[in-house]
């Protein structure tokens, strides 16, 4: 179980992106006047929060909760509902941050990575990863079954993971999609992590990470409402 853990988790981004980095960047060059394998590389450690996140979330938390029952074995306990979710929201958020982390540490050693502040990227991956466990909880909270999930994968991260600057900028967008995808918290995690990678000033810092932890905290808010709705009838 924990090799296809990390294979799933690690393995399909560091697959990506040597594949993509090393094989599109030959024919594109530069992406905004950064090299494509830099500029994908910033893109992937985003996504990677976003995605180990959310599979966490809703897979592995819907098996404690459903299958297993280990939530009624905890609230058992003096433990309330409110510090299951939260507890399950920080441990996605880390393991977020292990995700990102491994790909930051991939693209450094292939040399995508410009100076020291990449550090400074790390925080940004775990609230990145907090903000994206808050939505995938609240379809847990919702589910009955796992193919249930397949509705999120399928209409709210694929089309993240496509438009929200991971691959181009989203400058190359039309104009109405460029206004659409800056309400997508993909967007603003993007505009942070790649700057901060890449060795670029990083603009309107407080805006994207405002975004990000404005809709981690409403959605912890909404997960934790339904999650104690489903639990304690």
């Amino acid at each position: 179980m924990i090799g296809a853990s990390v294979l799933m988790h690690f393995g399909e981004p560091f697959i990506l992106l040597i594949g993509l980095g090393y094989g599109l960047g030959r024919f594109i060059g530069e992406m905004a006047g950064i090299p494509y394998f830099a500029f994908l590389a910033s893109g992937f450690i985003a996504w990677s929060a976003m995605n180990v996140a959310s599979m966490e979330a809703m897979w592995s938390v819907y098996t404690r909760m459903v299958p297993q029952q280990t939530y009624e074995a905890i609230l058992a306990t003096p433990t309330r509902v409110d510090d299951i979710v939260i507890g399950e929201l920080l441990w996605c958020a880390s393991k977020s941050l292990v995700s990102g982390s491994a790909i930051l540490v991939v693209a450094t050693v292939l040399g995508a990575v410009a100076d020291w502040r990449a550090v400074l990227a790390l925080p940004v991956i775990f609230l990145t990863g907090f903000c994206f466990a808050t939505p995938a909880l609240i379809m847990t909270a919702l589910a009955k079954g796992y193919e249930f999930f397949t509705f999120y994968l399928t209409l709210v991260m694929t089309p993240m993971f496509i438009l929200c600057g991971v691959f181009y900028p989203t400058t190359s967008l039309p104009a109405p999609m460029q206004t659409f995808v800056q309400f997508l918290p993909l967007t603003h995690a993007v505009a942070l992590i790649r700057p901060l990678v890449v060795g670029q000033p990083v603009i309107d810092a407080w805006l994207h990470a405002g975004v990000l932890a404005f809709c981690g905290f409403v959605g912890a808010w909404i997960a934790v409402a339904l999650v104690r709705r489903r639990l304690i009838v």
